[in-house]
């Protein structure tokens, strides 16, 4: 390595370090959040059949599983202003990656309602609980436990996702390692800085992955 593709490199860091941090996590949080506030709702809509709106959450699931994430980004940002409806670039990606992960996240979190014993149900009611008590006391946490691990790759595929967002001009990390590039010309070195920081925050949201997973699975003994 040359000296000054090292020079560049460290004085790159710290503020690619600081988009990741200030921009490319809490964007990741947010869509995250919003992403899961969906899917818990489309999840418990398909578990109770509720007619017209289980068919209103599977056209949902089909229509953004069924585009690309890309294309996406490009509706809402740069095609939605031609009908009046213009959003400032990080709301339009919070929506979008929201969204587009929700629809996955249904799916889970469908699976892992089902996969809880009906019996369940039965014995709520039985001790005179209503619907939505049964679900939030005894179903979801049980759900929950068991789409955890799911749940978890999402929020990792997510913050990796989040470069997309340089693509509606979000100034997040990777955007950054763009502009950088675009005075120095070092892809390789600036693109490879970026990679190894997405890499640092995914092996450090993989290791909370871990310690969930035994935290979880230490409860499961215990109630066992």
């Amino acid at each position: 390595m040359n000296e000054r593709l090292w020079n560049i490199l460290v004085d790159s860091f710290p503020k690619l370090l600081e988009y990741g941090i200030k921009v490319t996590v809490p964007l990741t949080i947010l869509s995250f959040l919003l992403s899961l506030i969906i899917s818990v709702i489309v999840a418990m809509i398909q578990y109770a059949d509720i007619k017209g709106l289980r068919q209103i959450c599977r056209f949902y699931i089909w229509l953004i599983r069924g585009t690309p994430l890309l294309v996406q980004l490009y509706i809402v940002f740069y095609g939605l202003p031609s009908v009046g409806i213009t959003l400032p670039a990080y709301t339009a990606a919070v929506l979008v990656f929201g969204f587009n992960e929700g629809a996955y996240m249904a799916e889970t979190m469908r699976g892992s309602l089902e996969s809880v014993s009906v019996g369940q149900l039965e014995a709520g009611y039985c001790v005179g609980l209503n619907y939505l008590q049964v679900m939030g006391h005894v179903v979801l946490p049980q759900a929950f436990r068991t789409a955890f691990p799911a749940l978890s790759n999402s929020l990792i595929s997510m913050l990796k996702g989040t470069s997309m967002a340089a693509t509606i001009t979000v100034m997040e990390m990777f955007r950054q390692a763009q502009v950088i590039n675009g005075r120095v010309y070092e892809s390789l070195g600036l693109y490879g800085e970026v990679a190894l920081i997405y890499l640092a925050f995914c092996t450090l949201l993989t290791w909370l992955q871990h310690k969930g997973e035994k935290k979880l699975a230490s409860y499961g003994g215990a109630s066992s």
